[in-house]
């Protein structure tokens, strides 16, 4: 145990029999268990991991025979640390890319009622972020402003940084088996976190890179992971503000959205009218520009609202070493 609570460990692991070996002995004294997600592994993953279960009887193996995705590997482990009421489950990859050493950091906030959900943030500053290529820090940046967008927690950094925490009491509120499968779960997860008003903290880490090879391509992965924003944010909407409870701010948005296309695809066809038919600019041009600046006006109102009623939620964590 540390500090009075039990203490769980999801490792998701696909094809990582190079490294998952490094990755639980590192693992500390204070976890109580520790579960390993074989995701449909090709290689020797799964008898590296029975082979170190039977020196440590905080391993529990679990296996799918068949490649699901990583949201899909941590889902499974989250539901067996629920299934054994474990009070803070850390997330963990099996390529030993993550600090044992930050693990306290992720775990204090949630002990001390700070936070009920806790990610590294690699972003702050460049001496954190050494090691990281750029194309991965430019994909990155857009995606940390995508997800603050969808999920409202307007203080997040780094969302793909899948060294996280989280309480037993969030565990048990959210769907797991409703978790995006694949990689972009991480921006999915915080998305049904917001939802319910759980608070979110940043944990500054540096990044830490070392033998292991990315598995995410990031072209395809930023493109995947922007409709899934997409959708996130009106399943937001929906649930949040008219389901759970009501709030104006969704008429913003939704006013806001259309106004704002129809003010564009107005702007087109006065293009259309002028360049190619010879037709008048004057009244178009002005009522489309007039729809464009009423749209964006009830989007601004509707991201002021969306800012304050999820104000408080989420932090960030300064590290005073």
């Amino acid at each position: 145990m540390y500090r009075g609570k039990t203490i769980g460990v999801v490792v998701p692991a696909y094809n990582e029999e190079l490294l998952i070996e490094d990755t639980l002995s590192s693992i500390p004294e204070f976890v109580d268990r520790i579960f390993i997600v074989n995701d449909g592994s090709i290689d020797r993953t799964q008898k590296v991991v029975e082979e170190i279960a039977r020196t440590d009887a905080r391993i529990v193996p679990i296996r799918h025979d068949k490649n699901q995705g990583v949201g899909a590997a941590i889902a499974s482990g989250y539901k067996q640390s629920c299934d054994e009421s474990i009070n803070i489950t850390v997330v963990m990859d099996g390529d030993n890319q993550m600090d044992p050493q930050v693990m306290p950091s992720l775990i204090d906030p949630i002990i001390q009622n700070r936070a009920d959900y806790t990610k590294g943030n690699r972003l702050l500053s460049p001496e954190y972020r050494r090691g990281m290529r750029t194309w991965r820090f430019i994909g990155n940046t857009i995606l940390t402003f995508m997800t603050k967008f969808s999920s409202g927690y307007w203080n997040l950094m780094d969302p793909q940084n899948g060294y996280t925490a989280i309480s037993l009491r969030a565990l048990e509120r959210i769907n797991l088996d409703r978790i995006y499968p694949h990689y972009g779960y991480l921006n999915d997860l915080l998305v049904k976190l917001n939802v319910f008003g759980f608070r979110v903290m940043n944990i500054e880490m540096p990044a830490r890179y070392g033998r292991e090879k990315s598995k995410v391509r990031y072209a395809r992965y930023i493109r995947t992971v922007s409709f899934v924003l997409i959708k996130d944010f009106f399943y937001r909407l929906k649930m949040k503000y008219v389901v759970l409870s009501f709030h104006p701010l969704v008429i913003f948005y939704l006013f806001g959205f259309f106004m704002t296309l129809f003010g564009l695809i107005a702007a087109m066809y006065t293009i259309y009218w002028v360049y190619i038919l010879g037709g008048a600019l004057f009244i178009r041009g002005v009522l489309s520009l007039l729809l464009c600046a009423i749209g964006l006006q009830f989007l601004s109102f509707a991201l002021l609202f969306d800012i304050q009623e999820s104000r408080g939620l989420s932090r960030m964590e300064w590290n005073d070493d």
